[in-house]
């Protein structure tokens, strides 16, 4: 029996059993990494160097993009250099600081997508308070919420996780390290404290879910009102990305935690895992770019500038 003072290091998830599927493990991670770093970077600075840009959408866009681009860096980078330099171990402190940053990000990206909500929803809603609503300061101060709570949420789930003592050996069944991987190496009673922490992080996704579900079926009954068929069409094309994406997040995440024991297979779990850690920040950037007309023009913009002064 060891507890955690004795553990030096975890042993994270193999990708792979052979050398060559290692390799291609690598290839694919840095395919989507990539991917995700242009993808988002090329968001954060269309939406920075763009004067008309400036507004409310663009503005939680920018942060969607951080929060992205901070989540998929937080558990590919690990990955990859475990499948290249077929190794499986990652540290004590390194481990809690992955937890945390995930967490971390995780929570912004939920939390914005809420408040990208509310944007949508006065947008069509509520157009003549718009400006009231949602002037520069409101926006600073609601996307200061969202960091600030993910912060607070992070470092309670990462506290609470890694006060426990651990006893069941330091192998962390995920290619990352996750909280409920960690609880099952714990012995101890106490994980009820951690529990507890969980049950009120669910049940604010859960209200942050059903202000998103609430506002869209105001915006949806205020669409179907629009009399021209055109209007209608523009109204569901600035809803259509931010409702994509809040699908494939929150669908990802609740099948991954919700599933059947039953349909558990070390294969589909790593999908899986994959599916809602790594993918979403590497899609999000094409889902908006390519429903919004006018960041795909500033996003275009800003590489034919970068390759005419080269």
């Amino acid at each position: 029996m060891s507890n955690s003072s004795s553990i030096s290091h975890f042993l994270l998830l193999a990708l792979a059993d052979t050398r060559q599927l290692q390799l291609l493990h690598f290839c694919l991670f840095l395919g989507i990494s990539l991917a995700a770093l242009l993808g988002n970077g090329l968001t954060i600075s269309a939406v920075a160097c763009g004067h008309h840009l400036h507004t409310p959408m663009f503005f939680f866009l920018l942060n969607l993009a951080l929060s992205d681009l901070g989540s998929i860096c937080t558990t590919v980078p690990k990955a990859m250099h475990n499948s290249l330099w077929d190794t499986s171990t990652i540290s004590y402190t390194g481990c809690a600081a992955q937890l945390y940053f995930f967490v971390f990000f995780i929570s912004a990206e939920f939390y914005l997508l809420t408040i990208m909500c509310y944007d949508r929803y006065v947008s069509i809603c509520k157009p003549l308070h718009y400006g009231t609503l949602l002037g520069s300061r409101a926006c600073a101060h609601m996307a200061a919420a969202a960091w600030a709570s993910a912060f607070l949420n992070a470092l309670l789930h990462t506290a609470s996780t890694f006060s426990l003592p651990l006893c069941h050996g330091n192998a962390v069944d995920k290619f990352f390290c996750e909280i409920p991987q960690i609880l099952k190496l714990s012995c101890s009673k106490s994980y009820l404290r951690e529990l507890g922490v969980l049950v009120f992080s669910i049940f604010l996704a859960f209200c942050c879910f059903v202000f998103i579900v609430f506002s869209y079926v105001q915006i949806f009954r205020a669409v179907l009102r629009i009399p021209s068929e055109q209007g209608r069409h523009k109204a569901f094309s600035t809803c259509f990305p931010h409702l994509a994406v809040v699908s494939l997040f929150i669908s990802t995440g609740v099948f991954t935690y919700l599933k059947s024991p039953s349909m558990s297979s070390p294969s589909l779990d790593l999908a899986l895992s994959v599916l809602y850690s790594v993918v979403p920040p590497a899609l999000n950037p094409l889902i908006y770019s390519l429903r919004n007309q006018e960041l795909k023009a500033a996003v275009w913009t800003l590489m034919t500038g970068c390759f005419q002064e080269h």
